[in-house]
């Protein structure tokens, strides 16, 4: 497990009456992901959600928050989510179950004070939760492994009726748009804000240098490919969790819609006067993105920030996730790993060839200058530089 180390940016104190606790400026959003958008290091951050993900934590750590006030429990036993154990790893006082009511007793940027359990708004109490430590995180993972089996089975379950419902989806894919952006016998790199996508991506470097496949983000990961250097070159999903930036870099824009044709996130692309594609399918937008590349004619699709793993579908925290499965049917000739193309992939010029050819190059251009008037010429002037020390280094082994 991945542990974040870093000194929190809150101060402690007020500064005046010199009251304990930590200090500074509240950001609330009953969203996470759209919270992470304005957080500042040192703020504190209060969120409602119920079995914290570690998508989220790791959002949460990467703005350096001061402390995280949840409404929700950030473990309620349902299964082992790794969010809460990242905070308590870094060193980020948790605070859980403080009720509804902090949102209307506590008002954006304002200053505020943690001191143990107690959210203070000046002097008046504005919150009280519990304290999560990491015996109290590992006490409720112990529990939430031991009921892992009833989550399994109502996962399978819901994951068998969505196929019986959608299973057209399987065999004929998703009404693909009109799009400019050509995926035919190409490579893709789709990627979603998701599991260790920026450190996946870093590790990607000298694949997307040497076969620079087309680049297609969910939603917020259009952002980290641009922090990366990269310009993504198709942008689908719902536009919620997407900075303007991002939005306006050039890509192509393909806005997820509900099968009946709703688009929620279209509203945002049309305010900013940008075109857009529409893409009615269910399921969730990396599903979406991945059965584009799919249907578009990708050779190979390298899936970065994607889930795999029955927990991390569990982490999602939504039934939809069922979809997931029946994708990854679909595409599973496909999709790769990041964690696979850095094993397989190997560059076309090896470390020892590029040695080979410095050295190639060193004696070719000795041999040259030697050949040359000129170069004998400089090879005595060199040797009449390096006479000195040389008659000094023999002059050592004659006495």
């Amino acid at each position: 497990m991945r542990v974040y180390s870093r000194k929190l940016a809150g101060k402690r104190g007020n500064g005046s009456a010199d009251l304990p606790g930590l200090v500074g400026p509240a950001r609330l959003d009953k969203r996470t992901k759209t919270l992470t958008r304005r957080l500042k290091p040192g703020d504190i951050a209060i969120i409602d959600h119920a079995d914290l993900d570690r998508v989220s934590a790791e959002s949460l750590l990467n703005c350096q928050v001061a402390a995280v006030i949840n409404v929700a429990a950030s473990m309620t036993g349902r299964y082992p989510n790794l969010g809460p154990q990242l905070l308590v790893d870094a060193g980020v006082p948790l605070i859980d179950d403080v009720g509804p009511e902090v949102f209307e007793k506590v008002s954006e940027g304002h200053l505020v004070r943690l001191d143990g359990d107690t959210l203070y708004v000046g002097e008046v109490v504005a919150a009280k939760g519990i304290v999560q430590t990491s015996e109290s995180v590992t006490s409720t993972m112990i529990k939430a492994k031991a009921g892992l089996a009833a989550q399994i089975r109502a996962f399978m379950a819901n994951t068998v009726d969505y196929i019986g419902r959608d299973f057209e989806e399987l065999i004929d894919g998703i009404r693909v748009p009109e799009l400019r952006t050509k995926l035919e016998g190409k490579h893709a790199l789709v990627i979603a804000r998701g599991y260790r996508h920026r450190e996946d991506l870093q590790a990607l470097r000298a694949y997307i240098r040497e076969f620079k496949p087309v680049m297609v983000a969910v939603d917020g990961a259009a952002d980290a490919l641009l922090d990366a250097g990269y310009r993504p070159h198709l942008i689908v999903g719902d536009m919620d969790s997407v900075s303007d930036r991002a939005l306006n870099c050039g890509a192509e824009l393909v806005v997820h819609a509900y099968p009946d044709g709703e688009a929620p996130g279209l509203a945002r692309v049309q305010s900013l006067g940008l075109d857009s594609v529409l893409c009615p399918a269910t399921g969730t937008s990396e599903d979406v993105a991945l059965l584009l590349a799919d249907d578009l004619g990708a050779r190979l699709i390298v899936a970065v920030g994607m889930r795999f793993t029955l927990v991390e579908f569990l982490d999602k925290g939504r039934p939809g996730m069922a979809s997931s499965v029946l994708t990854r049917m679909r595409v599973g000739d496909k999709i790769v790993e990041p964690k696979g193309v850095s094993r397989l992939y190997q560059s076309r010029i090896s470390t020892s060839w590029l040695v080979l050819l410095v050295l190639a190059a060193v004696v070719t251009i000795m041999v040259a200058v030697a050949a040359l008037p000129v170069g004998q010429i400089v090879i005595k002037l060199i040797g009449l530089y390096l006479s000195p020390f040389w008659h000094w280094l023999t002059g050592l082994f004659q006495h």
